[in-house]
């Protein structure tokens, strides 16, 4: 495995982190007082001007849906393996992505929207979706059910002469309080007869259509993460074309399948790049300050931290690399454990030197005058979304007792969102 960076990616990589260095860490304030000031005239979820304003200088810098490979309506997109230490850079800064038009859940929804939908689907959501002029949700996980088992889903999408009927109540529903939230994917049960894994379905549905009403935002620890928004959200006698559905009845997990293991590694690349940020703003802070008559990085216990997390960080980030270049070259399938492993590895390394981080700034570290809190609290929540560790801990340990019987049995990766 060669994971040398490509004259392409060297130059994209070069190119990126000016942009960061120019418009992006120099605006980390001005992002938060925006938001602010939108709550304080009465509503927060208003798309920042900070946001749309760097778009355009993005796409013109050829920094622009990076992470969509082999599509022809993106030909700048990357490999896995090439986007991987783009997507770190990004995630340095929770919002940065999105700049790039490659945040979460829209690159998911794009991927799934291309590999799987219509022509007719793709000309009228993943065109809009690719030049950034509308978002996306995905509508999965239930709270009426411990989601971490898909198969529990109980949202039903109902065949209904040249439409299906959609009931259900979903929520972590990211992105979906966003006012250009124009579409959503929603997986739900087409047959609950039908074997365990052929039950569920994915649908492509109007955000606008009637009976969606999105019934509260939740937050996480405290932050609303407007204006993108994690919503739940009722969805009563909605009424969609049948043409909707993707792929057909019964190709739910098959979809999903393709989905997340893409939707995960992007977390995981994005969590080494928190990481990476965590460990930068510990290192400046101990070498600033005095305590007791000696400076905090001359005591022996933060360098152990400090070394601590550069190796988990580079430990991290070769199986990030390397989950990557397996999803290039034999699969996802084929790559199941090494994506289940970077699921649980990552996030887990981001929080344990956020952490360290957080103590190094003492209360400045857990308030706003640093982005350490916030970006813990995101990486917390990776530990539940897109699967939760014991999930994946449990498919990992499967796929490695499958190796040492005599006859192995297939192990599937888990399709899984939340708890």
């Amino acid at each position: 495995m060669d994971f040398a960076y490509s004259p392409r990616v060297q130059a994209l990589r070069e190119r990126l982190m000016a942009f960061m260095d120019e418009h992006i860490y120099p605006n980390e304030d001005r992002f938060e007082a925006e938001v602010e000031a939108n709550r304080a005239a009465g509503n927060a979820w208003v798309p920042t001007r900070l946001i749309e304003d760097l778009k355009p200088k993005a796409r013109a810098a050829g920094l622009w849906n990076l992470f969509l490979p082999n599509s022809p309506r993106a030909p700048e997109g990357l490999s896995n393996l090439e986007y991987a230490p783009l997507c770190e850079i990004m995630g340095r800064v929770p919002w940065a992505a999105e700049v790039f038009n490659c945040s979460a859940p829209d690159t998911g929804n794009m991927e799934t929207l291309e590999r799987y939908a219509s022509e007719a689907l793709k000309d009228r959501w993943l065109e809009p979706l690719l030049r950034g002029e509308i978002r996306s949700a995905f509508l999965m996980t239930e709270p009426e059910v411990a989601s971490s088992d898909a198969t529990n889903i109980q949202c039903r999408i109902e065949r209904d002469g040249d439409h299906y009927v959609i009931n259900g109540r979903k929520w972590w529903s990211s992105g979906a309080g966003d006012p250009r939230c124009a579409v959503y994917i929603v997986m739900g049960k087409t047959n609950p007869d039908a074997p365990r894994h052929a039950q569920q379905s994915m649908i492509v549905v109007p955000a606008d259509t009637p009976g969606i009403r999105v019934v509260r935002a939740l937050s996480v620890f405290g932050y609303d993460d407007a204006p993108h928004g994690h919503m739940e959200i009722e969805l009563k006698d909605v009424r969609v074309p049948a043409d909707h559905i993707l792929l057909g009845e019964g190709r739910g997990f098959e979809i999903a399948q393709g989905r997340l293991g893409p939707g995960r590694i992007h977390h995981c690349m994005r969590s080494i790049g928190a990481a990476e940020r965590a460990l930068e703003l510990m290192c400046r802070r101990l070498n600033e300050r005095v305590a007791f008559g000696k400076a905090i990085a001359a005591q022996t216990v933060w360098q152990e931290r400090i070394a601590e997390a550069r190796c988990m960080i580079e430990q991290a980030r070769l199986l990030v690399l390397k989950a990557a270049y397996m999803m290039d070259t034999v699969g996802n399938k084929a790559a199941r454990a090494e994506i289940a492993m970077i699921k649980v590895v990552a996030p887990n390394v981001a929080c344990q030197v956020l952490d360290w981080a957080i103590q190094a700034h003492g209360g400045a570290g857990v308030s706003q005058v640093t982005p350490l809190a916030r970006s813990y609290a995101n990486q917390r929540t990776l530990r539940l979304a897109d699967g939760p560790d014991e999930v994946h801990r449990n498919a990992i340990a499967k796929l490695e007792l499958a190796k040492h019987l005599v006859r192995a049995p297939e192990v599937e990766m888990p399709i899984t969102r939340g708890c």
